[in-house]
């Protein structure tokens, strides 16, 4: 009997630690395939283009935007970011799992799309802390960080459109909390075509 696949989107505020989450989750769970998104903003050091992002230019985006490419698109703090929605659709048919780690509003755009994925919020232990880790980060400047402070708060009013929360306080726990979200996702009997799947054996 296959294991159902499904499309898990994982949301959060800015220095909620959403990248480094996803990186150590990925390395444990081979049969989830990260969803690269595209923007417009400049990349960042270290960055490599097609393996963090898809960097490109406004025009491009738009363009792609324009021709129904993006399972959803969305300005963020002054760039625009978009998921790539060929990639997605055929790995979810290939019997793979997708995440996406994107911001609140792409993600409730997915939702109106996709209402059968797994909807997770990644929060830090307190804003306090947050604050702690966008200003650790030495990436932005002072009326950036401020800028993302607020969002912050506002973001977390979405709070009750996702399926679980993640309190991201220590990356190992928090990556056996979304192991555990991914085990009991698979193991729901909405989920199982068990009629089906029992005639094929």
């Amino acid at each position: 009997m296959k294991e159902p696949n499904f499309l898990f989107v994982i949301s959060g505020p800015s220095g909620a630690g959403k990248g480094t989450l996803c990186s150590c989750f990925l390395k444990e769970m081979p049969n989830m395939k990260y969803s690269v998104s595209a923007t417009t903003r400049l990349p960042r050091p270290g960055e490599v283009n097609g393996k963090d992002y898809v960097f490109m230019t406004k025009e491009e985006f738009f363009l792609k935007a324009e021709q129904g490419e993006f399972l959803e698109w969305a300005l963020v703090y002054g760039n625009y970011y978009g998921t790539p929605k060929e990639e997605v659709e055929r790995c979810l048919k290939n019997g793979r799992d997708v995440i996406l780690e994107i911001d609140i509003d792409g993600a409730l755009q997915i939702k109106k799309k996709f209402p059968e994925g797994v909807f997770v919020f990644i929060l830090p232990p307190s804003l306090k802390e947050l604050e702690k880790r966008i200003k650790g980060r030495n990436k932005d400047a002072a009326d950036v960080i401020n800028r993302r402070l607020k969002e912050a708060v506002r973001e977390l009013r979405y709070v009750s459109h996702y399926d679980y929360i993640v309190i991201n306080d220590r990356v190992e726990k928090a990556v056996e909390k979304l192991k555990a979200i991914v085990l009991a996702e698979k193991c729901k009997s909405s989920r199982l075509d068990l009629q089906k799947n029992l005639l094929e054996e």
